[in-house]
């Protein structure tokens, strides 16, 4: 296959923003795990929050800012494969984040609390 590959850079995307919050104090407790409809990218502690962390990469922003990636259904299938994770590791009763990294290039834009459970 010619061209880039797109899972390539996605894992060099995460890596970046996975040392990126460990700068900021996180604690990185799991990457990449799938379940079900969608893959949890980044689970990590801050502070006493367990915090899910959604990351979207791009070389260059001819397919858009990494920001508008972020649809209602993705964001509904992540916040399922949480509740299954959650559920999964018996971790009722935590506070939960969701955060979103957006990697281009080597600039890192992180949002904080980008979306809730209702």
């Amino acid at each position: 296959m010619f061209g880039i590959n797109t899972k390539n850079i996605g894992n060099k995307g995460e890596s970046l923003a996975e040392q990126y919050l460990l700068g900021l104090g996180y604690q990185i407790l799991d990457r990449n795990v799938y379940m079900r409809k969608a893959e949890l990218d980044i689970i990590a502690k801050d502070g006493d929050t367990l915090v899910f962390v959604e990351v979207k990469t791009r070389n260059n922003f001819s397919f858009g800012n990494p920001l508008e990636s972020m649809t209602n259904e993705k964001i509904s299938n992540i916040i399922y494969a949480t509740k299954m994770y959650i559920a999964s590791k018996g971790l009722y009763g935590i506070n939960v984040r969701f955060d979103f990294v957006a990697v281009s290039g080597t600039e890192i834009e992180h949002l904080k609390d980008a979306f809730w459970i209702n």
